[in-house]
């Protein structure tokens, strides 16, 4: 694996992503009982984005740097922003949270985190980064062997994120393999799986393997920077949420046009959502 997120980071794929997490997490935070989150490709866990790796890609400019810069965030953004905000303490854009270190800021004492991470280097600094937190597993594995070996959790809630890194072919059919194989282990958990969107055909191969899986109630959220007309670019993120909370729907229509409006590189330019499969 050579991909390494710290290039990445806050970046309009991640503010995408995380701020949909962000809603998923406090949705699960509102009741009583614990919960449980298996992230696959969980990185660091938090991204100095005064670091070589960050600035040297300044895409974050294009991310978060947006965001916390404008005016008239909807009320659906602000687990995300707030959480960010908090994080640099109020100041300049500095620390940007990763997928664990998100759900370990709105999560819990009751709750509980396992973390995947193939990458040697990167397992290792995911590690010295929760050490001490007894909340916090860190496996340094492959995340699609995690699906078998931790689902399902003892708590019998929570949400499974997979967010592959996409450099090799064949992912969508290993995203879509994976997504088969959890939900068999755990029907009743909610699941996130993110995706790149660059040109539609390979999207809409993927939209119909989902389909086709027998799985029921897959939501998809898109935000496209610009047209999704070139293989060569990355024009879009994806997410498909498997048992979304009702409330969802509600949140991502405030939140997506704004996010579309904000982040636009381009025309074509938009956040939408739709039902890919319904209940």
């Amino acid at each position: 694996m050579n991909y390494r997120h710290a290039f990445h980071a806050g970046a309009f794929q991640d503010v995408h992503k995380h701020a949909v997490l962000a809603l998923l997490l406090r949705h699960l935070g509102e009741k009583p009982a614990p919960y449980c989150v298996l992230d696959t490709h969980a990185g660091i866990g938090r991204y100095d984005l005064e670091g070589t790796e960050a600035q040297k890609t300044g895409e974050f400019r294009h991310g978060i740097g947006r965001l916390l810069a404008a005016t008239g965030a909807p009320a659906a953004a602000a687990p995300y922003l707030d959480l960010v905000r908090r994080m640099n303490g109020g100041g300049a854009l500095r620390r940007y949270p990763g997928s664990p270190e998100l759900a370990a800021r709105l999560s819990r004492p009751k709750d509980r985190l396992v973390l995947m991470e193939l990458h040697t280097d990167d397992a290792r600094r995911l590690e010295h980064a929760f050490a001490g937190d007894d909340r916090v597993a860190v496996h340094h594995e492959d995340g699609y062997r995690g699906l078998k070996a931790f689902l399902p959790p003892r708590e019998r809630r929570g949400l499974v994120l997979i967010d592959p890194p996409f450099e090799e072919a064949g992912e969508f059919e290993r995203l879509a393999d994976g997504l088969k194989i959890a939900h068999r282990r755990w029907p009743t958990g909610t699941y996130v799986l993110w995706y790149p969107i660059k040109d539609l055909p390979p999207v809409r191969r993927f939209h119909a393997q989902l389909r086709q899986s027998g799985i029921r109630k897959i939501m998809l959220s898109e935000l496209l920077v610009r047209a999704a007309t070139s293989a060569e670019s990355l024009n879009g993120s994806g997410l498909a949420v498997v048992n979304p909370p009702w409330r969802l729907e509600a949140a991502l229509e405030q939140l997506l046009p704004w996010l579309g409006e904000r982040l636009a590189q381009g025309a074509g330019a938009a956040g939408t959502w739709r039902w890919l499969v319904p209940e």
